[in-house]
């Protein structure tokens, strides 16, 4: 409970949300938990928001083994370096999310490119009007440098420079159209897999058979360790 209660997301959301504190954002972390031990991952992709969940994930899984002997694999966070947590184009100090009540704060995968455009137009910098990576004083600026970054491959320094004397306005239509050229092969494959629902069954079937085997195979070494008859 106290280690629970001490996640920064429950903190943070319940701030927010204090109608709506349940259960399910409680205890979130253990289910995560429960997900990646199941499946003996070796590395979690993340963002850095939720490097605390992978950190009580491997408490639980030492725990587990230092009791009933070598069970689980121990993960580790795999976090990408740049753009790591991506920030809310309307509130650019908060974190990205499709549950954001703001208008226009999240990209979402399958918006068109007019949409795309158009939230970037609008994304909230300052009146400084010169591309520079603040993330301190320029938040704005800074998470569209790191979402230009991490599409492009370029360095913070090659984006400063290669924006170097032209405005906000510029550089907002060249993120957006880097971001929905990324989109567009996800983009395709996503409509055509929508309209070919019998091979979408068939895949989702064979990855349940094939996570089954997996999740079989570690819940019965868990049943065994800790005592509990196998059915």
């Amino acid at each position: 409970m106290g280690e629970l209660s001490r996640m920064t997301q429950f903190k943070d959301k319940s701030a927010k949300h204090a109608d709506n504190i349940n259960s399910g954002l409680f205890t979130y972390p253990v289910l995560m938990a429960a997900d990646i031990l199941l499946y003996q991952a070796d590395l979690v992709p993340v963002g850095e928001d939720q490097k605390q969940h992978v950190e009580i994930t491997r408490d639980i899984a030492e725990r587990f083994n230092n009791i009933y002997g070598e069970t689980f694999k121990i993960p580790e966070p795999f976090i990408q370096g740049v753009a790591a947590r991506v920030m809310g184009l309307q509130d650019p100090t908060s974190k990205m999310s499709k549950s954001s009540t703001l208008e226009n704060d999240s990209i979402l995968l399958n918006d068109e490119p007019d949409v795309i455009l158009k939230k970037f137009k609008k994304s909230v910098t300052d009146s400084e009007n010169i591309v520079r990576f603040d993330k301190e004083n320029k938040p704005g600026i800074s998470n569209l440098i790191s979402i230009y970054s991490a599409i492009t491959g370029k360095t913070k320094e090659e984006i400063e420079k290669e924006f170097a004397g032209k405005g906000y306005g510029d550089f907002k239509v060249e993120v957006a159209n880097a971001v929905i050229e990324e989109l567009k092969p996800l983009q395709g494959k996503y409509k055509e897999l929508k309209n070919n629902p019998d091979y979408l069954e068939k895949i989702y079937r064979e990855g349940a058979e094939r996570a089954y085997k997996i999740a079989h195979k570690t819940l019965e070494d868990v049943y065994r360790k800790i005592g509990m008859v196998w059915y």
